[in-house]
C-alpha cells in the first residue's frame, strides 16, 4: 500500500480512536454518576463502590484508546510501522473492537455495531498498511521477484 494511502487511513484511524477514548470515558462517568445516586447495594457491595470501579474502568479504557490513537499518529508522522509492543496493542484494539460489536448488535442495535466495525476495519487496513511489505522500498525488490518471508 503506498504511503498516500497509508499516511491518511494513520491519521484518520488515530482521530477516531481519539475521539472514541473521550466518548468511553464520558459514558462511564455517566454511569457512574448514575450508580452513585441510586444509593443502593449489589450483593452487598455499596453503590460508592460500583461507581469508584465504572470511573476506573473507564479511565483505563480512555487511557488505553489514548494509546492506540498515539501509536498510529506516530505511524503517520513517521510513515514507519509501529514497533512490536505497539501492534500488539493494535491488535488487543481491534479484537476488543471486534467482540464489543458482536455484543453490541444484541444490546445496543445495528448502528452501533455498524460504527464499531469501521473503526474495527480502520484499524485492521493501519496494521496491514504498515505490515512487514508497507516497510519495504519497491527499489529493494526485484520485479516480478518472490517476496521473502
Amino acid at each position: 500500500m503506498s504511503t498516500v494511502v497509508r499516511r491518511p487511513v494513520a491519521f484518520v484511524t488515530a482521530i477516531v480512536l481519539f475521539v472514541e477514548a473521550v466518548g468511553i470515558v464520558v459514558i462511564n462517568g455517566i454511569l457512574a454518576t448514575v450508580v452513585k445516586n441510586q444509593d443502593m447495594s449489589l450483593a452487598g457491595l455499596e453503590s460508592a463502590a460500583m461507581s469508584n470501579g465504572t470511573w476506573a474502568m473507564g479511565g483505563a479504557f480512555g487511557l488505553y484508546l489514548l494509546l492506540c490513537g498515539l501509536v498510529l499518529l506516530l505511524a503517520g508522522i513517521r510513515d514507519r510501522a509501529p514497533g512490536r509492543i505497539a501492534r500488539i496493542a493494535l491488535i488487543t484494539c481491534a479484537v476488543v473492537h471486534g467482540v464489543l460489536g458482536a455484543l453490541t448488535v444484541g444490546l445496543v442495535g445495528w448502528a452501533a455495531f455498524a460504527c464499531l466495525m469501521v473503526v474495527l476495519g480502520l484499524i485492521v487496513l493501519s496494521l496491514v498498511a504498515y505490515g512487514p511489505e508497507g516497510d519495504r522500498s519497491t527499489s529493494d525488490v526485484e520485479p516480478g521477484a518472490p517476496a521473502t518471508a
